[in-house]
């Protein structure tokens, strides 16, 4: 809801009980008139106006200029209309009493204090001529509605400016969130056969390295276009070794197999982790599970699925690499009562230090993007902890609550 919302309904209330008001002092101090009927038709027009506009103090687009014109002017004839009703200024108030604040406050809703300053100083000049001179209690009258309007007709301008940045700010966290959930999906799949066939490519040998060699290429400008929207000059050369994990993984070019465009778990409902996270066991992959279901919402399920095939992935690239048996693996699912966790851990030879904020630089987002940015989406975290020679962990925890 905006803002200013509520102030507009303030107004209304206000400017209701104001005519109300008027119309009491009147009633009371009736005998002390000199000529009331004006005054009476006076009040039973500012009345009627009052009750027939509310709508348009429904909001700022609702209260049209014409209509604070008219408002103001209707509150200004009222003030100058007062020495001919009381011509002995035994009464005091004008005729429209405090409603006369109502349009003034009117316009610092619509235009800010500068529109709010310009419509007291028409009200303070009214109520000098109706007074024939500069009074104490006029002074401080008109002095306090110009402070009033001006204050709140600075306020809305704050409020406003604080509304249109924040629809700025949320616009670019979805476009952030979106392109997040882009590079992943780019990572998980396009990026992962671009690789694989430029090693084929180059192990193969003749046209079939030329071939791994352009596919090399487009890895290097797809990666350098998901991380940073810059492509690099066509001639670069592709680097082969893509984002530093250390958690073993199936098969060469593995997919992930609860992709959450298409994949298993991807519904809305209750999912079992386990049945996702089942599929990832194989020889180098060794799954631990619990006795009962672990049950998560479909999307929740099927990103944490995600991003531990990411993991696994890392461990395929670069774990094994240069040894014949390759890495082990170790998933561990467990199901606490706020959380899910999945740890997943390898023999491998670990990450060096500072290797991941280079792979990162470098457009090789897997851990960033694929791992702990899944998990960030998901209110959860992902914990990565690895020593050099003795493998790595990954510990993914995800809320029960967070979908």
């Amino acid at each position: 809801m905006s803002v200013e919302q509520p102030l507009w309904r303030a107004l209304t209330g206000y400017r209701i009980l104001a005519v109300l008001y008027a119309a009491g002092v009147f009633a009371w101090s009736y005998p002390q008139y000199s000529t009331p009927l004006p005054g009476v038709l006076f009040l039973l027009l500012l009345g009627c106006w009052t009750f027939a506009t509310l709508r348009n103090l429904g909001s700022a687009d609702r209260c049209t200029l014409p209509f604070l014109v008219t408002d103001i002017a209707l509150g200004l004839a009222g003030i100058l209309l007062t020495p001919v009703v009381d011509g002995h200024h035994q009464v005091g108030p004008t005729l429209p009493s405090i409603w006369v604040a109502g349009p003034v406050l009117a316009f610092a809703l619509k235009g800010g204090w500068r529109w709010a300053a310009g419509a007291s100083v028409l009200v303070g000049i009214a109520n000098v001529v109706e007074r024939g001179m500069i009074t104490r209690s006029t002074f401080h009258n008109v002095l306090l509605v110009c402070v009033a309007s001006v204050a709140i007709g600075y306020v809305i301008e704050v409020a406003r400016a604080s509304e249109r940045t924040l629809a700025r700010a949320l616009r670019i966290e979805a476009a952030t969130r979106e392109r997040e959930r882009l590079a992943r999906d780019i990572h998980d799949s396009v990026l992962q056969v671009l690789a694989m066939v430029q090693r084929r490519g180059t192990a193969l040998g003749g046209e079939a390295a030329e071939l791994g060699r352009m596919a090399g290429e487009q890895e290097v400008a797809l990666r350098a276009l998901v991380s940073s929207g810059v492509v690099p000059e066509p001639g670069r050369t592709a680097a082969s070794a893509p984002e530093p994990g250390a958690v073993p993984g199936p098969r060469d070019g593995h997919r992930t197999g609860a992709d959450p465009g298409g994949g298993t778990g991807a519904g809305a409902g209750p999912c079992d982790v386990r049945a996702l996270l089942s599929s990832y066991a194989g020889a180098r992959v060794t799954f631990a599970e619990p006795g009962a279901p672990v049950l998560l919402p479909g999307r929740t399920a099927a990103e944490l699925a995600a991003a531990v095939g990411a993991a696994l992935d890392n461990v395929e690239r670069h774990a094994g690499r240069g040894t014949e048996a390759g890495a082990q693996a170790w998933v561990l699912l467990e199901d606490e009562p706020d959380a899910v966790i999945v740890s997943v851990r390898d023999d491998g030879p670990g990450i060096p230090a500072g290797r991941l904020a280079a792979a990162e630089a470098e457009g090789r987002m897997g851990v960033a993007l694929s791992i702990r940015g899944r998990l960030r989406e998901l209110g959860g975290t992902a914990e990565l902890v690895s020593v050099p020679g003795q493998g790595t962990e990954v510990e993914m925890r995800v809320p029960k609550d967070g979908d």
